[in-house]
């Protein structure tokens, strides 16, 4: 694909780069009069889950039409400790792993549940990602390794994407298990981590992966391919970069994870470049448009783990989930700016530990998950928009007792 960033005069393109990344963050506004979405957390959200239920790493959320929320998370990440109930004969009465796809109303009351291993189609070993197309069709990703083979340093299993009906009926899987050859193989996928549908052309864009370098994009019914770019909308490459070293010229491909591919009502795709604390912006054909960086201190697993937009028409807002940093940080969308951020460290209401994935519901509710030992959803209420006060607003705490 082509990329707008080769018209640019190439020391004028990385000088301007290096600027931001020495920075260490995305600009953050401080005009007076600046404003922003303001949230408080909802503590008493979801319910309960019924049966001992508890939930693993929970790695993909989405909300339909309805205003239900679909999360997925990992039976198996769970410690021997956590499901004494499973046991034979159990060593207590709890736990027991809920099963992987759980659907909430909008009031947290658990009303779907399904999910797991079945007849025609490849589970995937790790699953990651979940996303309610505009049918109302569940998606789901996965980047599990599985077994290597032998003298292999690497498996990659879970090279398939899985699309179900809302009562968990198979529709369709793209690719084959362990069958990838790399970010130039147009028929399947390598530990990919997230599916977009866009409604306007029925197709799936996959941020794809956690082994694979690119944005790779099917028909929605069919699973055809249609097309696949790498970072600046290049050929993708599989060649090993090493660490991210914050102030390092800006990296000419992806690296591992490409975690997310989020297309806004404007037809522009933004584009989780997660362990390289970036944001890349595309037109829907794979041109480069722009890039934005944030906390590029940032090492470990990175900054930029998913994206969800502001409920209103424009999307003039955008939310971006730091599970490193453990933070959610809202962002201008024309300019890619931070606003403000929220949250902190931590396993008590607001705070967040390995804050994975991120959605908003019509109401302008926002709700995240966490993985590692964070192992939740939570719920963030839209309160409306408000001034910008603060840099970073710590953990949102119910201004009144509910």
């Amino acid at each position: 694909m082509n990329s707008r960033s080769r018209y640019l005069p190439a020391s004028l393109f990385l000088g301007a780069a290096l600027l931001l990344s020495q920075a260490g963050s995305t600009r953050r506004v401080h005009a007076a009069g600046a404003m922003a979405p303001r949230f408080e957390v909802d503590p008493f959200w979801p319910k309960p889950l019924p049966n001992h239920w508890v939930l693993g790493q929970t790695i993909g959320i989405s909300t339909d039409a309805r205003g239900h929320v679909w999360i997925v998370h990992r039976p198996g990440s769970l410690e021997p400790g956590e499901v004494h109930a499973t046991t034979n004969p159990p060593i207590s009465q709890c736990c027991v792993p809920a099963p992987p796809v759980l659907e909430f109303d909008a009031a947290g009351n658990l009303v779907g549940h399904w999910g797991g291993p079945g007849q025609g189609y490849d589970w995937p070993d790790s699953n990651h990602g979940i996303t309610v197309d505009y049918k109302g069709n569940i998606w789901i990703g996965g980047n599990g390794g599985g077994v290597p083979a032998p003298g292999a340093s690497l498996s990659t299993h879970d090279s398939v994407v899985l699309k179900f009906t809302p009562t968990g009926q198979f529709l369709m899987q793209i690719g084959k298990p362990g069958a990838s050859q790399g970010s130039n193989d147009v028929e399947n996928l390598r530990l990919p981590a997230k599916i977009f549908v866009d409604p306007k052309r029925n197709e799936a864009y996959v941020a794809d992966g956690y082994a694979n370098h690119r944005v790779i994009v099917f028909d929605a019914d069919t699973g055809k391919y249609k097309r696949h770019w790498g970072a600046y909308g290049k050929k993708p490459s599989d060649q090993d970069l090493g660490p991210y070293q914050p102030g390092n010229p800006p990296a000419q491909q992806f690296r591992n994870p490409v975690h997310c591919a989020m297309l806004a009502h404007d037809d522009l795709l933004y584009v989780c470049d997660r362990v390289n604390d970036r944001i890349q912006v595309f037109q829907p054909d794979g041109t480069f448009v722009k890039e934005a960086f944030l906390e590029t201190q940032t090492r470990g697993s990175g900054s930029v783990w998913d994206i969800a937009f502001s409920a209103d028409p424009q999307q003039k807002f955008v939310y971006v989930a730091d599970g490193e940093n453990r933070q959610v940080h809202i962002l201008a969308r024309d300019t890619l700016e931070v606003l403000t951020s929220f949250g902190d460290g931590g396993q008590q209401p607001g705070q967040f530990y390995g804050v994975h994935s991120i959605a908003t519901d019509a109401k302008g509710n926002l709700y995240t998950t966490e993985t590692y030992r964070g192992q939740r959803v939570q719920k963030f209420i839209y309160k409306g928009l408000a001034p910008v006060t603060q840099k970073d607003q710590g953990v949102l705490w119910p201004r009144k007792r509910q």
